[in-house]
């Protein structure tokens, strides 16, 4: 990248990946935005968001780039979220786009919204209440479609993995027992309808992990 960061807000769209806000290496916030083509190997500069923000979430809908919520250099929770459009290269501040559902304290401790997109309809892991929610584009709004396979709100999100594959949301992490640490691997296609059912399947189950599974931060085809 021309300026290292963490904790910054990223996604991928074809071949092109799009990394925006977090932190520098001197503690400083950003609001500066990178792109990165993977077909020509080569890193782009575009202009800055409207804030600075850090512990923020990125997603594509609609052909159009998103950084949702995080923390301000001021220390203030973020509930605005900010839209890139691709042909015009400008920014658009979106206010209230993320509610404050858990409040200013454990939102300083919690990792960066849990955001997941399924044919450009936008879903995120509400670790308050662990429940899915989906953003109506329509009125800017979130609404409960189903409930988290797991219990998340324990250890804040951290030891959580929420991402989309194909048509499915993945949810990765959780224990089955107190003795019997184990990462799990849930997933659901939401055009199988809301609601409680139909239940999650459990892809995969890996015994005796010894890490939790982080934040997923890498790009997903």
């Amino acid at each position: 990248m021309n300026l290292p960061r963490y904790l910054f807000g990223s996604s991928s769209y074809g071949e092109i990946g799009i990394l925006a806000g977090g932190i520098d290496k001197n503690g400083r916030i950003l609001k500066s935005v990178e792109l990165y083509n993977s077909k020509l190997g080569t890193w782009e500069c575009l202009s800055d968001m409207n804030l600075s923000r850090k512990n923020c979430g990125g997603f594509f809908m609609d052909g159009k780039f998103y950084v949702l919520g995080g923390i301000s250099n001021q220390g203030e929770v973020l509930t605005c979220g900010e839209e890139y459009n691709m042909e015009t290269r400008a920014w658009r501040r979106i206010n209230d786009m993320l509610p404050d559902w858990d409040g200013p304290v454990r939102q300083l401790i919690r990792p960066s919204p849990m955001i997941a997109v399924v044919k450009n309809q936008v879903y995120v892991a509400d670790i308050t209440t662990n429940m899915v929610k989906k953003y109506d584009k329509s009125n800017n709004t979130w609404n409960v479609v189903k409930s988290l396979p797991v219990r998340a709100d324990s250890t804040n999100g951290w030891g959580l993995g929420f991402r989309a594959f194909g048509d499915k949301l993945l949810v990765i992490g959780g224990n089955r027992g107190i003795n019997d640490d184990v990462v799990v691997f849930y997933s659901w296609r939401p055009e199988d309808g809301n609601g409680e059912g139909p239940e999650w399947d459990i892809l995969s189950i890996i015994e005796r992990a010894v890490y939790p599974i982080w934040p997923l931060t890498f790009f997903l085809p």
